[in-house]
């Protein structure tokens, strides 16, 4: 074998070497939830969930994996067999990012609404399966919806929050308070400043011919701040995950 050849055959082996420990490092961030954080289809835009404009911020060790679906509470997306084969494929090292509670608080769907109890029973299970893979649980509070009253952003999400927040304190789970975030967002913006987080379209738009005027999901801009806050959230508990940030 010659030197030129040689020296090829080394450096196809150090980028095949290269591109197997990137693999074996990568971290996956799965997303599981509802449709604040749901990735969506073109028919929907420009509705957005910030679970879509959450890899933006890391590099390629993080892998994100949004499977929150429209809709969707602990019960049902456990029920829909959604979080098995996530569990099945969870990997040691991996996080999961859960934020519940616009759909819990639905109990006159009985298939979808939970009482508090049940809830925080849900929750639990999720963060125990989850640390059963050696993988790092993550708590989210649902984020608020645009809920404004004479000026002053009311809360629309009962006790639910409230649980979120007491499970991640007696199991000692990190916690992203993105209620508590979203509100302060919301009330700086005031009640016409918030307007361009959510899905307002004028009519005459291809997806929404007479217009829309949605305070519970998010627009493309509004996407993008609350990954901002997310991401922030990671930063401000120290996460390893804030290793791979851009």
């Amino acid at each position: 074998m010659n030197t030129k050849t040689h020296s090829l055959l080394a450096a196809a082996i150090l980028i095949i070497l290269s591109g197997f420990t990137l693999i074996q490092k990568q971290t996956t961030l799965y997303i599981i939830g509802d449709s604040t954080a749901a990735n969506k289809q073109e028919k929907a835009y420009p509705e957005t969930g910030w679970g879509m404009e959450l890899q933006s911020f890391f590099n390629d060790e993080v892998k994100v994996d949004n499977r929150a679906l429209n809709g969707r509470s602990t019960k049902s997306f456990r029920a829909e067999k959604r979080w098995q084969p996530i569990l099945e494929n969870l990997k040691a090292g991996d996080y999961v990012l859960i934020e519940f509670g616009h759909n819990d608080e639905k109990i006159d769907k009985p298939n979808v609404g939970v009482s508090l109890a049940d809830f925080k029973i849900n929750l639990v299970n999720y963060v125990n399966e989850t640390r059963s893979k050696k993988a790092i649980p993550v708590l989210l509070t649902p984020i608020s919806r645009r809920s404004f009253k004479n000026g002053i952003l009311t809360d629309t999400h009962g006790g639910y929050p409230g649980v979120t927040r007491k499970v991640a304190d007696s199991l000692k789970v990190p916690l992203i308070d993105m209620l508590a975030k979203t509100e302060k967002l919301l009330t700086d913006l005031g009640d016409e400043g918030s307007v361009k987080l959510f899905l307002h379209v004028d009519s005459g738009h291809v997806n929404y011919p007479k217009g829309k005027k949605d305070d519970t999901h998010l627009s493309p801009t509004g996407a993008k701040q609350v990954a901002g806050l997310i991401v922030k959230g990671i930063k401000q508990l120290k996460l390893n995950l804030a290793k791979s940030l851009k």
